[in-house]
């Protein structure tokens, strides 16, 4: 089996056609605070960071990739989300791991935990990371749930780190070392 497909969901590099989908799930005001953004992007701007998404993980100290679903027989019938390795070191063999599932009705599915799976098997066993991290609010009990899923372990509590609707929110710091480094 390819190491980035699993039986729902399938990881894969961004194309050109995936502009519409990026430019709503990063418009959209309720994603802004998983990825610290404070305003809109232009298609002209995530035009220009899909073509770059070619620069391999040590060069851009980043890797976003697609989130198909799969219908049975391997079909792909859309696009359920992205997953991102950010914040590359390899010379400390890490990486933060962000998620996003783009609509709320697939949120339960299980095609994130499929996600992360794949993803932490691609970190793990292909660039040879010692330790993924995420960094997850405290009011966001799913995520949470499912990082610790996999082994995440909650490390820190960041206090009043980031601000909802005129409301302070913690942030926990998750980190999960690589299994064959224990």
């Amino acid at each position: 089996m390819n190491t980035l497909t699993g039986k729902i969901v399938k990881l894969r590099a961004m194309e050109p056609s995936d502009l519409d989908v990026l430019y709503e799930w990063e418009n959209y005001p309720d994603n802004w605070q998983i990825g610290n953004t404070i305003s809109p992007f232009s298609k002209h701007i995530l035009l220009k960071y899909i073509e770059n998404a070619h620069q391999d993980i040590y060069e851009a100290r980043q890797l976003r990739l697609m989130i198909d679903q799969l219908n049975p027989g391997g079909k792909t019938p859309g696009i359920v989300g992205t997953i991102d390795l950010f914040e590359f070191d390899p010379q400390h063999q890490r990486a933060g791991i962000g998620i996003l599932i783009g609509n709320k009705k697939d949120r339960t599915r299980g095609l994130a935990s499929e996600a992360i799976s794949l993803l932490l098997e691609y970190a793990f066993n292909v660039l040879h990371l010692h330790q993924v991290f995420c960094n997850v609010s405290t009011d966001n009990k799913a995520s949470l749930n499912l990082f610790k899923k996999f082994g995440f372990r909650e490390v820190g509590v960041k206090l009043d780190w980031i601000k909802i609707r005129h409301q302070w929110v913690d942030v926990c710091l998750l980190q999960k070392i690589n299994p064959a480094d224990t």
